[in-house]
């Protein structure tokens, strides 16, 4: 809001100085009150520097907005690659948010998982930059900066919800439980079998108990 409104009232210059200032003044402040510093904090500073001082060399506002594109794109190769390489980015993230047992991450359902959203978000990065580069070589640039800022947080929702369901769809079929442990992180595990003494058989492994018990 603040880089739009100095767009808007005075020039885009203004408003990338605007920005880059508030992005120094939340880092003084937190050393200032001797607060941690994130490290996402430190990389959007550092980012938006480089953006400022190759806009100001060119003054072209063109190359000041492509470089987060080329960004999300290199973004989206990589959660390609990575599953191409058998390393699927989101098993990683997922891990980060709510790690997982050895035995759950062994499911290949699970595995399945992981690539699926692996390539879920190659999709929605490579769809919010192909988005965002068509509206900034067919709109003026304050309506660029509006636009482009809505498109890309309805694509990254919608690819949330997604997720969301995909993962707690794939939970339940496994046999899947979270719980919250005392240091207050989030685990997922496997549900215990009727009979308590076991993990809960898994969508692939009822089939082919059903069709074992068939064939007899």
């Amino acid at each position: 809001m603040l880089f739009y409104s100095f767009l808007i009232t005075l020039d885009l210059r203004w408003g990338i100085l605007a920005a880059l200032g508030w992005c120094y003044a939340a880092l003084a402040r937190r050393l200032v009150g001797h607060r941690p510093i994130p490290g996402l904090l430190v990389l959007g500073c550092l980012g938006i520097t480089v953006r400022t001082v190759i806009y100001l060399l060119s003054g072209n506002a063109f190359v000041y907005f492509v470089q987060p594109i080329l960004r999300t794109v290199a973004t989206a190769a990589t959660f390609g690659i990575s599953v191409g390489i058998g390393r699927p980015l989101i098993a990683r993230f997922a891990n980060d948010f709510c790690p997982l047992t050895a035995d759950v991450r062994a499911r290949p359902a699970i595995a399945q998982l992981f690539r699926r959203l692996t390539y879920l978000w190659a999709g929605v990065n490579a769809t919010a930059a192909a988005v965002s580069l068509t509206l900034l070589l067919t709109v003026p640039t304050a309506v660029f900066v509006g636009t482009a800022t809505v498109a890309a947080w309805a694509i990254t929702c919608t690819g949330v919800i997604l997720t969301v369901s995909d993962s707690v769809r794939t939970a339940r079929s496994e046999g899947l439980a979270t719980s919250i442990e005392p240091n207050g992180s989030l685990r997922a595990y496997i549900v215990p079998g009727p009979d308590g003494g076991g993990a809960a058989e898994s969508g692939d492994e009822r089939t082919v108990r059903a069709c074992a018990g068939a064939d007899g």
